[in-house]
């Protein structure tokens, strides 16, 4: 078992210390994984779990091609859409490595748990099923529950949406808005999910599962989420630059909002709340015009028929 990292100490680190201190602090990793900073030691891998940041995996992708055979299957655990165009990852690993199998993972997993060992449950999508029940015999534990399925669409973006939503929760609760306010903000936001979603040829049943509602729930209640804390913080004043800056980890919202907005866009999907926290975010707006700007929307039917 190889990870490849970009980080010297980080190789130095789990090869000679069975830790990776900087992005997983306090947890003993399995001997067997060897650390690499090498691209070339992952040719001979059955199978690429696709970790890096969803803005980098392009980026990625291309520079795996000289490395790997062609038709290693490629499992996409980052969330995330990139920027600009607002194109799904499993489009970018497509285009560059087209005869690479593609898997999607994805559900409410926070790294720490599952490195401890405490039960988690994820979504593994795939088009080809016999791909999907090799991946599950392989990926899966007894802790680690792999549920099948065959919409990578809606994997992804349940996985996608969550991060900007996640956002917006951590802002109520740093502005101190009430347990109220955020049950629904993340029950309205499970419908812009759905929205999105079903307008990009998405199940229902996916995105109401463990990679859309479960996520969800999980990343909009808790301060271990990256993008849930960088929202308590907005809301207690910081600014988002100076929240950035102290950071190692990523949170994919600040960069997939805009983006999930460009998606929106393209399929004409209505969705307020991404489209308030893209405004804080990236395009100036207060916290203030933003909440008003919610809660001033006409009152609606709650599922049109």
């Amino acid at each position: 078992m190889v990870l490849w990292a970009r980080e010297s100490d980080v190789v130095e680190s789990i090869n000679r210390d069975h830790r990776n201190d900087i992005f997983l602090p306090g947890i003993d990793l399995d001997p067997r994984i060897r650390a690499s900073g090498e691209l070339t030691d992952l040719a001979a891998m059955d199978a690429l779990l696709l970790v890096a940041p969803a803005q980098h995996v392009r980026a990625v992708c291309k520079s795996l091609v000289p490395h790997c055979r062609p038709a290693t299957p490629i499992v996409i655990c980052a969330k995330g859409v990139e920027q600009p165009r607002g194109e799904l990852l499993s489009d970018i690993v497509a285009a560059i490595l087209p005869r690479a199998p593609l898997a999607v993972l994805s559900g409410p997993t926070f790294a720490e748990e599952v490195a401890r060992g405490l039960p988690a449950a994820v979504t593994l999508a795939a088009t080809d099923a016999e791909l999907g029940r090799r991946l599950q015999e392989r990926l899966g534990r007894p802790t680690f529950r792999t549920y099948l399925s065959a919409d990578i669409v809606g994997a992804q973006i349940g996985g996608a949406v969550k991060n900007v939503l996640a956002i917006a929760c951590g802002v109520v609760e740093g502005l101190n808005l009430g347990r109220n306010a955020r049950a629904a903000l993340m029950t309205r936001g499970l419908v812009e999910i759905v929205r999105l979603g079903q307008a990009m040829g998405a199940k229902l049943e996916t995105l109401l599962g463990l990679c859309g509602m479960g996520d969800l729930v999980l990343t909009c209640s808790s301060e271990q989420s990256r993008n849930f804390s960088l929202g308590v913080a907005l809301g207690q004043g910081r600014k988002l630059a100076e929240v950035l800056g102290q950071r190692v980890s990523v949170a994919e919202g600040v960069t997939t909002a805009p983006a999930v907005l460009a998606l929106a866009g393209r399929h004409r999907v209505e969705m307020p709340i991404c489209a308030a926290v893209n405004d804080v975010l990236h395009q100036g707006a207060s916290l203030r015009e933003a909440i008003n700007g919610l809660l001033s929307r006409p009152f609606k039917v709650e599922w049109p028929g």
